[in-house]
């Protein structure tokens, strides 16, 4: 049984690595998608499998999880171990292959809800059968000749967002900001205890039951410093990869530190951490504006010093999501020497009608001398996979997301994009995929609050006449 890269082993080679052999179990060659603005590389998300077996045929009108920037052609000489093809990227590739007890999926099974633990329970019955007599015994590419399949299509994904830090008696608790501050409000104006929204890994098991196609652990407690043996956030990571079977990624210090005995972890070493207790994905913050600064000052040369760098090459680029906080800086002017300026529909409060954004570190509490524009080139650049986009200006404000932060970043970048800050109601998702080419879209307080279920927001989407999972 091979999955992801275990699939793409068994080719002959790939131009992932060049000039590097595979198994040759099966001929033909591994190649990189052509990334567009509608078609961003990594294929990242939930997609769909078409075939005439009968097993995948009970995956039929379903959709599995998808993370990768290189596929396998259907070829005369390796169709007869075609399991099940996918499209993307204005082409159709292998998605599975399967011959004798040979199985291989390009998909993630175990990421892929309950259709891809079902689909792995038959695989697993057939290879401990003494015959195969529940599946066919190749792969095959008869579905060809119906002209009525449908091509498969990637839905637009909806993430749960849990803020997570420890509250004043040191509970760890999951939290939202309202601009990035989360705290109550007193009486008195003074700030109040941290808002406490629930328990870490019941939320995520609520989201997972609900329908979120992802959750993303944001750590933004004081006990980061140390990520790499940050005890209670990894358990947080382990009893939730045992109970949510959807893509989980965390963010928080993840960097090169020196802990309290004077040992030294590099950020792959903390990534490491993260994935071992059940992440799948990695998200870098401040880390990722100090490498983007550096980047362009070293006149955009790559020096594998950046912890996107390394922990792209350790673990590939869809394994890295780069967490941008940005914040709006009006201005009369409607170009900058250094920075992006965009034409905006919200003036600034002498009456503006241009901004540019710039990057902030620590929580949204320093600001960078970067803007978005140059970080997101740059992260793409030094290896990220994914442009998590968030907007100190929207958080907590359920007015809708940024849409022309979005659509900038979108244009500028061929990563898939996730929107974050600014959902307050279904109708705020539609908008974002319909006015800009993000692949995702983020959300926190309103499904912790229960202001707006899940379900209502895939509901309205699938209503609105865009692609969605359902469950």
């Amino acid at each position: 049984l091979g999955v992801c890269l275990g699939m793409q082993l068994l080719f002959q080679e790939s131009e992932e690595s060049p000039g590097v052999k595979g198994l040759g179990v099966i001929p033909g060659n591994v190649t990189k998608f052509s990334a567009s603005e509608k078609y961003r590389v990594p294929h990242m998300g939930w997609n769909g499998i078409r075939g005439s077996d009968k097993t995948i045929k009970t995956v039929d009108n379903k959709q599995v999880y998808f993370v990768h920037s290189f596929k396998a052609d259907v070829t005369k000489e390796n169709e007869d171990w075609v399991w099940g093809k996918t499209d993307y990227a204005d082409c159709s590739y292998i998605s599975a292959v399967r011959k004798g007890k040979v199985f291989a999926m390009q998909f993630h099974p175990e990421k892929s809800g309950t259709t891809g633990l079902e689909l792995m329970r038959k695989v697993i019955e057939v290879c401990l059968s003494p015959t195969n007599s529940t599946m066919a015994t190749t792969g095959s590419t008869t579905e060809e000749k119906d002209t009525s399949i449908r091509r498969t299509v990637l839905c637009n994904r909806v993430i749960a967002c849990l803020d997570v830090r420890s509250n004043d008696d040191g509970d760890l608790v999951v939290t939202k900001g309202d601009c990035y501050d989360v705290r109550e409000k007193s009486s008195d104006g003074k700030k109040g205890h941290v808002r406490n929204l629930g328990k870490p890994v019941a939320l995520a098991h609520r989201y997972y039951m609900e329908g979120a196609d992802e959750v993303t652990f944001l750590n933004i407690t004081s006990f980061r410093e140390m990520p790499a043996t940050d005890a209670p956030m990894l358990k947080v990571l382990e009893e939730t990869s045992k109970k949510v079977f959807v893509p989980l990624t965390i963010g928080g210090g993840i960097r090169d530190y020196k802990d309290s005995t004077g040992k030294e972890w590099s950020a792959v070493d903390v990534a490491g951490a993260y994935f071992r207790a059940g992440a799948d994905k990695v998200s870098i913050g401040s880390d990722a504006v100090s490498a983007a600064i550096k980047y362009l000052r070293n006149g955009k040369k790559k020096d594998m010093t950046s912890s996107i760098e390394r922990i792209s090459h350790v673990y590939g680029a869809q394994a890295v999501v780069v967490s941008v906080d940005p914040r709006r800086v009006y201005t009369h002017d409607s170009s900058h020497p250094k920075y992006t300026v965009v034409k905006t529909k919200t003036k600034g409060p002498k009456g503006e009608e241009y901004c540019w954004f710039q990057c902030t570190t620590a929580g949204g509490r320093k600001g960078a001398d970067l803007d978005v524009a140059g970080l997101v080139v740059a992260c793409e650049a030094l290896g990220a996979g994914e442009i998590l986009l968030n907007s100190i200006d929207c958080d907590g404000q359920c007015q809708g997301y940024d849409l022309e932060l979005i659509d900038m970043v979108c244009k500028l970048v061929n990563l898939p994009v996730i929107a974050s800050s600014g959902a307050g109601k279904p109708k705020h998702f539609s908008e974002l995929f319909a006015k800009t080419t993000a692949q995702a879209a983020l959300a926190s307080g309103i499904f912790h609050r229960r202001q707006v279920a899940i379900e209502s927001v895939k509901k309205h989407l699938k209503d609105a006449k865009h692609a969605v999972r359902m469950c």
